[in-house]
């Protein structure tokens, strides 16, 4: 068996690599790209349709995050003051999401 192939495809995930795909990424505007929404809708859908809780906590967690971003990119921070009423409401939204994820995923029974 050939290990170069595998070490060159294992090669694309080193860490500057990944930092700067995800630079590249804009994350901000992905909550307005009609393909993502829909692609998001679409998973939902099956996902309550097929009682997959995992998959609609984690689309449920991703779409949050990624309005949360948007919302807090187009209203701009400012980390030199704690009392930034964007900063504020993205720690509290952020803290909210992962709460929730925390309870659907481990705390709640079917």
């Amino acid at each position: 068996m050939d290990f170069s192939s595998v070490a060159e495809f294992f090669e694309r995930f080193q860490t500057e690599r990944v930092i700067e795909f995800l630079n590249d990424m804009n994350v901000g505007e992905l909550i307005y790209n009609p393909l993502f929404l829909g692609i998001m809708g679409g998973l939902a859908i099956l996902a309550l349709i097929m009682r997959w809780r995992m998959l609609l906590v984690t689309l449920f967690s991703v779409v949050g995050f990624a309005g949360l971003i948007s919302y807090t990119l187009e209203r701009g921070t400012d980390i030199s003051s704690p009392s930034d009423p964007t900063l504020l409401i993205f720690v509290v939204a952020g803290a909210v999401l992962v709460m929730a994820a925390i309870y659907f995923l481990f705390i709640k029974g079917d």
